[in-house]
């Protein structure tokens, strides 16, 4: 960590809070009093209930006063890729009905006359910690976790409480700028899309090139014709899967059209040439085609301007325009609009997977323009979808930049840059010392109230292993008589003794240090298997 600000001092999340604590792994419901917080639930604006779930009412009594969620609490998922490191600050809304957390999220309780609830949430969530979470998980990569004992020493840049509030403040109002202007960009796309119907519907219907028609004395009268009228071929892929290669033909997939450019970068398959050379020639792609999806996401189209050779999958269709009567460029716009979609919704097939038919696709209607008029809608259609597309180049970057402000704002934040220091602020090393010597107040008066009490001599889980009336006092000595020497985890594995509930309360008694033996170290349990052989 850099060097702090005056009045800062390095501190530790275990000095700054009063209880962290993984969850339990609870029974589950349909439906109950009592929901239960879990990964997908957990999102960086807040709890989303939707993906609640709820705990069986015969474990109500499990779950004691203090492993309730409180406002202030930071939940944050200790577990799983994809979602490990991602947290919420619990308020004072997502308290009714009461919640627990389940075994993949840890509890963070703040002491509040150390640090600010949204303070410790932002640095969380800044990018010195994010950045550093796979380097602070453990674990194989499908079963990464944050354990309590790495949450408790991450450390965390401790400003003076006052600061702490400025700097909370300051960073609640840069957010909530920041996520109105996500929400006005999350429109933009929508508006981008409807321009471009727009554009093509305008030149369907011949307003686009309405002035071109009356400056050259066109007609205006367009006859209606079908698919069939103006393609020489309309087919779909081989219905037989192609026999694989790791090299050759590329064979591309919808994925590979889905933004209605062909994109042959997308093939994760091949096939021979000699299959690509066994196709009939309708099923080869040439350069000027048109295909489109008829499977699934139907209406697709993407003009092939490749003379690279390809093959497809059964669910696209390629055309082949009859250059006399139509070009390619406007055949793929007329397919691209939206009245052409509507057409193959009316007409397709299935429930699961929408399909249109190839005999319903080649009595597709539109009226067509001369050949002279295609060229010149193509130009400006062209001319102005490229412009669309430019705008929405900006808006990528627009996006870009608006994601990087959150991240840089809190990157200033504990850099003491986001708001001026205040001398006259308690330094935090005092309040920090304060705190700890409260910490050791407490833990006399615990103590003291114990001293009566003999430590027993044997864990509450030691007793568990060794009297379950389905294991002979033998059972790991025979084991290791019959395999030799193990390593203790081995040994675990082997003796079969991993039985769910069981494990699990081991684990959790594990997580919330209540395992100890005199010289105060866990007890997993291999160590357990150790001292039992």
């Amino acid at each position: 960590m850099s060097e702090l600000p005056s009045g800062w001092v390095e501190a530790t999340v275990g000095d700054v809070t009063g209880y962290v604590s993984r969850g339990k792994s609870p029974k589950y419901a349909e439906s109950s009093s009592l929901p239960v917080v879990n990964q997908r639930a957990i999102r960086w604006f807040g709890i989303q209930q939707e993906h609640l779930k709820f705990v069986h009412p015969d474990q109500f009594p499990q779950w004691t006063e203090e492993r309730f969620i409180r406002d202030g609490d930071i939940l944050w998922n200790s577990t799983g890729t994809g979602t490990i490191g991602r947290a919420c600050l619990v308020t004072t809304g997502d308290l009714f009905p009461p919640k627990v957390v389940d075994s993949h999220v840890t509890i963070l309780r703040p002491q509040r006359d150390a640090i600010e609830p949204r303070y410790l949430f932002a640095w969380i969530r800044g990018p010195e910690v994010q950045h550093s979470i796979e380097d602070l998980a453990t674990g194989t990569t499908n079963q990464i976790e944050l354990n309590r004992a790495t949450i408790m020493r991450t450390r965390v840049p401790l400003a003076p409480l006052a600061e702490q509030r400025r700097v909370a403040d300051k960073i609640d109002a840069l957010l909530t700028r920041v996520d109105a202007c996500r929400d006005r960009l999350d429109r933009v796309p929508t508006i981008l899309r409807r321009l471009r119907q727009s554009i093509l519907a305008s030149a369907a219907s011949g307003e686009l090139s309405r002035e071109w028609r009356e400056a050259n004395g066109s007609q205006d009268d367009w006859p209606v014709v079908t698919l069939r009228d103006v393609c020489s071929s309309i087919a779909d892929g081989d219905h037989q899967a192609p026999p694989k290669s790791d090299s050759g033909v590329p064979f591309i997939t919808i994925g590979a059209i889905n933004t209605g450019l062909l994109k042959l970068d997308n093939a994760t398959r091949f096939v021979s040439e000699t299959y690509h050379r066994s196709l009939k020639p309708e099923r080869s792609p040439q350069f000027g085609d048109v295909l489109v999806s008829v499977t699934g996401s139907i209406g697709i189209a993407a003009l092939v301007d490749t003379h690279e050779p390809f093959v497809f999958q059964r669910h696209i269709a390629v055309l082949r325009p009859n250059a006399r009567v139509i070009t390619s460029e406007y055949l793929f716009h007329r397919l691209s609009a939206d009245d052409m979609r509507q057409q193959g919704q009316s007409v397709a097939t299935g429930t699961a997977q929408l399909t249109i038919p190839l005999k319903a696709l080649r009595s597709f209607t539109f009226s067509l323009p001369p050949l002279v008029e295609q060229l010149e809608i193509a130009r400006r259609v062209g001319v102005l979808l490229a412009f669309v597309d430019n705008l929405e180049s900006h808006f990528r970057d627009a996006i870009n930049r608006v994601e990087a402000l959150t991240p840089s704002a809190l990157a200033k934040a504990f850099r003491g840059e986001l708001v001026p220091q205040d001398p006259g602020d308690e330094p935090a090393s005092a309040l920090l010392a304060r705190n700890r010597s409260h910490e050791a107040v407490g833990i006399a008066r615990k103590s003291k109230r114990g001293d009566t009490r003999r430590p027993s001599t044997k864990t509450r889980a030691e007793t568990d292993m060794l009297t379950r009336k389905d294991v002979t006092p033998t059972h790991l000595s025979s084991i290791l008589k019959e395999r030799g020497a193990l390593a203790a985890d081995v040994l675990w594995g082997a003796s079969q003794l991993e039985i769910d509930e069981f494990y699990a309360q081991l684990k959790d008694e594990e997580e919330q240090g209540l395992l100890r033996e005199n010289r105060g170290e866990s007890i997993g349990a291999p160590r357990l298997l150790e001292s039992a052989a």
